[in-house]
C-alpha cells in the first residue's frame, strides 16, 4: 500500500507560517531563538511558538521545532526547560541532531516525538534502525542517498522517513560544515553559517602570491562549491514509491514569495501523484518553481552519484522571473476592492497577476489605486504600505500580487 506522504514546509517567521499552511502544507517546521542551526532565519520567540501551534492545530496541521544545535556543555544548562515547554506549547515533535539532545529529550519531555535530523548523517539503514529502537518517531535521511537506497532503508525499518525534495543543497556532508568557523568565526552547526561555499574562489600556488588561477573557463574564478538547488517535483511518482512518509522543502530563509509558490506547486503535484495514474507533471507547476528566487536545478543524488553539471562554476546569483509586488489583507466583495500590503514599488498602468492560496492565478492590469485615506495614488513607492486596489475578481487573503519580470538574478531572498 502506497504511504501518503505529508508535505513539509519552512517557516521562518510567523507570517512564513501562515503562508506555508494556507498555500497547502500538512506541517512545517521552525526554530525557536536557541539551539537552532538558522540563527538568522527569524526564528520564533516562546510566545510565537505556541501561537504557531495554536495557528496550525486550529487547521488540523502539525508544527515541529528544531532543537538541532550541536550542543557545548554551556548549552546543556537550559535544554531541559527549553524542551519541557514546548511539550507544554503542544509542538508536534523536536527536530534533533546529536545523541545527548535526544536523550536530553526523552528525559526532560517524555512524550514529546523526537524527529532525527539530517545533521546526523542519516545514510543507511542500520543507523536509521538504531535510531528507532531507541524511541525515534522519524528519522529525516541524508541528501547524499538514491533512491534505490531508500527503497532498502525503508523495506528495513518501520520508523517515519523524512526526505528533503526541494530546495537549497549544502555543500558539506549532511550539511556538516566547518568553512564558515574557519573563515569567519561563525560556526555552522551551532546556527551561524555565513554561506562560504557560495563565494567565489581561485587557485593560488604558494610561491606566487597575488598570483590567482580560474580553476574552471572563467577569468574571474570560480564558484567551486555552489550547488545547484534540489527539485524532485518531476519526479515526485518515484519518490512517493520510495515509502517515505515526509516530503521537505527547504528555505527558512526564504521570502513569503517563495513558500508560498513551491508549496502550493508541490501541493498540487502531490496530490495529483496520489490521485493519478500514471502521474503527469503539469508545466505550470514547473514555471511556478521558476518564478522564484532559485538556483538552477538538479535532481542531487536521487539518481546516483552528482556530477560537475549539479555544481554552478560561472556565479553564486539566483534567478527568478517574477517579482513579489504585494500580498492581499483583505477583500470587500461589495466594493471589489482589495486591501493590500506592498513588497515592492507598485504602479498604475502595471499588469499584474494574483496568485491564490487554492483559487486559480488571474491577471489583470492595475488602473487605480488608494491609499489608507482613499485619496487616488499613481504609485505605492514605500515599503509595506497599505493600498486598495480594484481587482477584476474576487481574491483570497494572503493572495501573492507579483509581476512578470526578465529573467534577473538576485541574493535569494
Amino acid at each position: 500500500m502506497t504511504r501518503r506522504p505529508e508535505l513539509l514546509a519552512p517557516a521562518g517567521t510567523m507570517e512564513k507560517l501562515e503562508a506555508a499552511l494556507r498555500y497547502g502544507a500538512d506541517a512545517a517546521y521552525l526554530g525557536g531563538r536557541q539551539f537552532g542551526l538558522r540563527a538568522f532565519g527569524g526564528n520564533f520567540t516562546e510566545d510565537e511558538i505556541a501561537a504557531a501551534v495554536r495557528l496550525a492545530h486550529g487547521m488540523g496541521k502539525k508544527i515541529y521545532v528544531t532543537v538541532n544545535v550541536f550542543p557545548h556543555n554551556e548549552d546543556l544548562v537550559s535544554l531541559p526547560d527549553y524542551l519541557r515547554f514546548l511539550k507544554e506549547a503542544g509542538a508536534d515533535a523536536v527536530l534533533v541532531a546529536d545523541l545527548g539532545v535526544f536523550m536530553c529529550a526523552r528525559e526532560a519531555a517524555p512524550g514529546l516525538p523526537i524527529h532525527v535530523s539530517t545533521q546526523a548523517n542519516n545514510v543507511n539503514w542500520r543507523t536509521v534502525r538504531a535510531w528507532q529502537e531507541l524511541g525515534a518517531a522519524r528519522v529525516v535521511l541524508a541528501r547524499e542517498l538514491s533512491a534505490a537506497e531508500i527503497r532498502e532503508i525503508r523495506r528495513a525499518t518501520d520508523v517515519e522517513l523524512e526526505l528533503f525534495v526541494h530546495g537549497a543543497v549544502c555543500i558539506s556532508y549532511s550539511g556538516r560544515c566547518l568553512l564558515s568557523s574557519y573563515f569567519t568565526g561563525r560556526d555552522a552547526n551551532r546556527g551561524s553559517c555565513a554561506q562560504s561555499c557560495r563565494w567565489k574562489y581561485a587557485l593560488v600556488e604558494e610561491s606566487r602570491p597575488g598570483e590567482y588561477y580560474p580553476i574552471a573557463e572563467d577569468e574571474r574564478g570560480t564558484y567551486i562549491m555552489n550547488s545547484k538547488d534540489l527539485c524532485l517535483l518531476t519526479y515526485l511518482d518515484e519518490v512517493v514509491a520510495c515509502g517515505v512518509d515526509s516530503l521537505k522543502i527547504e528555505g527558512r530563509m526564504k521570502s513569503v514569495h517563495y513558500v508560498a509558490s513551491v508549496v502550493k506547486a508541490y501541493r498540487m503535484a502531490l496530490d495529483a501523484c496520489l490521485s493519478e495514474q500514471p502521474y503527469h507533471v503539469e508545466a505550470s507547476w514547473l514555471e511556478e518553481l521558476n518564478k522564484v528566487s532559485h538556483r538552477a536545478y538538479t535532481t542531487g543524488f536521487f539518481f546516483g552519484k552528482t556530477t560537475a553539471e549539479d555544481q554552478i562554476y560561472g556565479s553564486s546569483s539566483y534567478e527568478q522571473n517574477s517579482e513579489f509586488v504585494g500580498l492581499v489583507r483583505a477583500y470587500d466583495a461589495t466594493t471589489g476592492l482589495a486591501e493590500v500590503e506592498q513588497r515592492n514599488h507598485m504602479r498604475v498602468g502595471q499588469e499584474i497577476e494574483i496568485f491564490q492560496p487554492k483559487g486559480p492565478s488571474f491577471r489583470q492590469i492595475l488602473d487605480a489605486m488608494w491609499d489608507e485615506e482613499g485619496t487616488p495614488i499613481d504609485a505605492a513607492p514605500h515599503p509595506q504600505q497599505i493600498v486598495r486596489i480594484r481587482l477584476v475578481r474576487p481574491a483570497e487573503p494572503y493572495s501573492i500580487l507579483r509581476r512578470d519580470v526578465p529573467m534577473k538574478k538576485g541574493d535569494g531572498s
